[in-house]
């Protein structure tokens, strides 16, 4: 069962890329430097929930999980920042990239502390 709530939450996380992506390029159509960063961001969030959901089919992998913790992170790190810029943490977008996150970040490291060594 829990290896199916941490696929799911890849999975969630990567809609999110999905979302992320068309939210960019509606909100910032005519400014293509800002675009271009937002689309950097959607790109780092399907990179993170694709190594995430990797790491399910894994288990044994502890380079992979620990590969998986550390992108992870960078995208809490993210998400939370940009929540602190906006001035608004219990933004929407913040708090279910941030949950997604932390969820994937525990499964990624009891992965990378349970796994056996190669």
């Amino acid at each position: 069962m829990w290896k199916q709530i941490d696929r799911v939450l890849a999975v969630l996380l990567s809609l999110g890329a999905i979302g992320h992506t068309f939210g960019s390029i509606a909100a910032f159509r005519h400014q293509p430097a800002t675009l271009l960063w937002a689309l950097c961001a959607s790109a780092l969030i399907a990179l993170v929930s694709a190594i995430n959901l990797l790491r399910t089919w894994r288990p044994g992998d502890r380079s992979l999980a620990w590969i998986a913790v550390t992108g992870t992170l960078s995208w809490l790190v993210a998400s939370i920042a940009f929540g602190v810029i906006i001035g608004r943490l219990i933004d929407p977008r913040v708090v279910v990239f941030v949950l997604l996150t932390i969820g994937l970040l525990a499964f990624g490291i009891k992965d990378g502390v349970s796994a056996r060594r190669a």
